[in-house]
């Protein structure tokens, strides 16, 4: 089974729904009982680590050589067909922002949406294999702590610290959805002051809510890892790997327990900050996690204003390309959680 292919783009941009590529999710199931697991690829079409090390895994299963000893698991090398036909980030729009079913689809994320969140709602935990796009080494995103915020309410923080420390890397950030939410009330800010037009920009903390998110609020854990920059082929290593050691740790597969990594860094992601203008530009060419020191400039706004660290910090999914009213950088600090 071969999922990556040159002639991805020999199709025109927009064709026919009936012509896309068709959803698929490969299930193996054991007869007896254990956690089922999800593992997803291709939430971003050009994001296809782990599109290569599924289909490694599942030739693995099907020839015997990786035996499930209770459970299930699902694999989708290709979450979202459109997007990896055009070889870019999404088809229509990011699949990973507002993530839920809608009675009426309208463009065609909507529509795998409505076919993804069943399959997530089904499952107990999630995997979700992604890459970057500048970077100097892999790392993982985890959930919040246990709590019952009206955010994002949760009780599996114990089960993706320890599956989070084990994938293989050794970064690991957190407070994803609560950032974007700070971000959301600083844009409804200027919306308000009429910097921004209500109608093309988002506003909704719920934009926020990816495949991760909308699992954990169906109950289950989540973890994303992010296997290495886009066309780097040791992502693939990278994505297998962490596969492996998830089925391990969830008991699905039999196999030496993952040790943790050694000497983590862990940082809490804390601030973001959106573009207004095109000609807002960078002090330098960021790559993410390239450190900050207290008081040095990050970048000039098109009015002339500067935006300045205002303690010693690291920038975050910084992005050249960002329109105005979406996000420019996320700023974290290191130390926090993990047990």
């Amino acid at each position: 089974m071969s999922f990556p292919s040159s002639n991805l783009t020999a199709l025109p941009e927009q064709i026919p729904l009936s012509q896309e590529r068709p959803f698929q999710a490969i299930r193996f199931t054991s007869p007896l009982p254990g956690p089922h697991i999800l593992v997803t690829a291709a939430v971003h079409g050009n994001e296809t680590a782990g599109t290569f090390a599924m289909t490694r895994i599942i030739k693995q299963i099907e020839d015997g050589d990786i035996t499930l000893q209770g459970g299930g698991l699902t694999l989708i090398p290709v979450t979202n067909p459109k997007a990896y036909r055009l070889q870019r980030r999404a088809g229509d729009r990011n699949l990973n922002r507002r993530l839920a079913p809608v009675d009426h689809p309208q463009q065609y994320e909507d529509y795998v949406a409505n076919w993804l969140c069943p399959i997530l709602a089904e499952h107990d935990g999630l995997l979700d294999l992604h890459s970057f796009q500048s970077g100097d080494m892999p790392f993982a995103l985890f959930g919040p702590q246990n709590n019952q915020d009206a955010l994002e309410p949760f009780t599996q923080a114990a089960i993706e610290e320890t599956i989070v420390q084990r994938l293989g890397c050794s970064r690991f950030v957190y407070g994803w959805l609560d950032t974007y939410a700070k971000g959301i009330k600083r844009r409804a800010k200027e919306v308000e002051s009429g910097r921004f037009d209500a109608r093309q920009v988002d506003i909704d903390s719920a934009y926020g809510v990816g495949t991760t998110e909308y699992m954990r609020a169906k109950g289950g854990w989540a973890i994303t890892l992010e296997c290495g920059q886009h066309d780097d082929i040791a992502g693939r290593e990278v994505a297998y790997q962490a596969i492996i050691n998830t089925l391990i740790l969830t008991g699905l597969i039999a196999g030496p327990t993952p040790q943790p990594a050694k000497d983590p860094q862990i940082l809490g992601l804390f601030d973001v900050f959106d573009r207004f203008h095109a000609g807002d530009s960078f002090a330098k060419p960021w790559k993410s996690f390239d450190k900050i020191a207290k008081g040095e400039l990050i970048g000039t706004r098109a009015d002339g204003n500067t935006i300045e660290a205002e303690q010693d910090c690291l920038i975050v999914f910084p992005n050249m390309k960002s329109q105005p009213g979406q996000e420019w950088f996320y700023l974290a600090r290191e130390g926090g959680r993990l047990s």
